[in-house]
């Protein structure tokens, strides 16, 4: 998917050497390479089971990928949980933004999700208004320290 400043595009393994320091699976970050790749071929196995779908987020004018987003829990209840990374020399210059107004269009136009949702650690101020700014509410206050967000109607 194309938008003006940024596209959304599968994960290549030539892009894991630029994507380690935001590379994740269940929460455990990668540490190498080697790792990365394997969970990219997790994430890679979780999109073909119709679990997931997790893209690179690519600036237009440079190609190079900026970070990560995608739907991770929910797609087989017709709903996707959003999440994203950034890495940390793109911060605060609205590649996020772009790329998660993509991530939701798709998730209603082309998916039809009928909820779509994000949670982020209650001290997380750039996420918790980056989430606002794309129209999302807070609904609840999670055990551990998060908060979740619906979008809104």
């Amino acid at each position: 998917m194309t938008g003006d400043r940024v596209s959304l595009r599968q994960i290549k393994d030539a892009d894991l050497d630029d994507l380690i320091e935001i590379s994740f699976y269940d929460a455990i970050r990668a540490e190498t390479v080697q790792q990365a790749a394997e969970m990219q071929a997790k994430i890679n196995q979780d999109y073909l089971d119709g679990n997931s779908i997790h893209w690179g987020i690519v600036d237009n004018e440079t190609h190079k990928i900026v970070g990560t987003c995608g739907y991770y829990r929910g797609l087989d209840k017709g709903e996707g949980e959003l999440g994203c990374v950034l890495l940390p020399q793109y911060y605060g210059k609205g590649y996020m933004t772009a790329g998660m107004m993509l991530a939701i269009d798709f998730g209603l136009h082309t998916l039809g999700l009928k909820r779509i949702w994000a949670a982020t650690d209650q001290h997380n101020g750039p996420a918790i208004k980056l989430l606002e700014r794309l129209n999302f509410v807070k609904t609840a206050d999670l055990n551990d320290g998060e908060i979740e967000y619906e979008l809104g109607k």
